[in-house]
């Protein structure tokens, strides 16, 4: 019999493979409210939607054992690293300004 019900966790991996744009507002979000223990947790666990950390590490270049690492809560990666891991889940770093409201 297929199994039918999924975990948070593997629905929210699908929904993030399926939907790019979604990934991108949640790292944002993370980026602006959270600190980097908080955003290498995000990338560890989006990293599961686009083929795992070892898939991410061969699109990035990267050394699957360093990418391990480098995605832990204590890890910190190099602008490089980052930028690579990002362009291997499709996305890029961007720098916007923030918005001021005028009262």
């Amino acid at each position: 019999m297929a199994r039918t019900d999924r975990t948070h966790e593997e629905a929210t991996v699908e929904m993030f493979r399926q939907d790019p744009d979604l990934a991108a507002e949640y790292l944002n979000s993370v980026l602006q409210d959270g600190d980097e223990a908080d955003l290498m947790i995000a990338l560890r666990s989006l990293s599961k939607a686009f083929g795992g950390v070892a898939e991410v590490a061969r699109q990035a270049d990267v050394n699957a054992h360093t990418l391990y690492r480098t995605l832990s809560e204590k890890g910190n990666p190099e602008l490089k690293t980052l930028a690579a891991i990002l362009r291997a889940m499709g996305m890029r770093l961007a720098i916007q300004p923030i918005e001021h409201s005028h009262a």
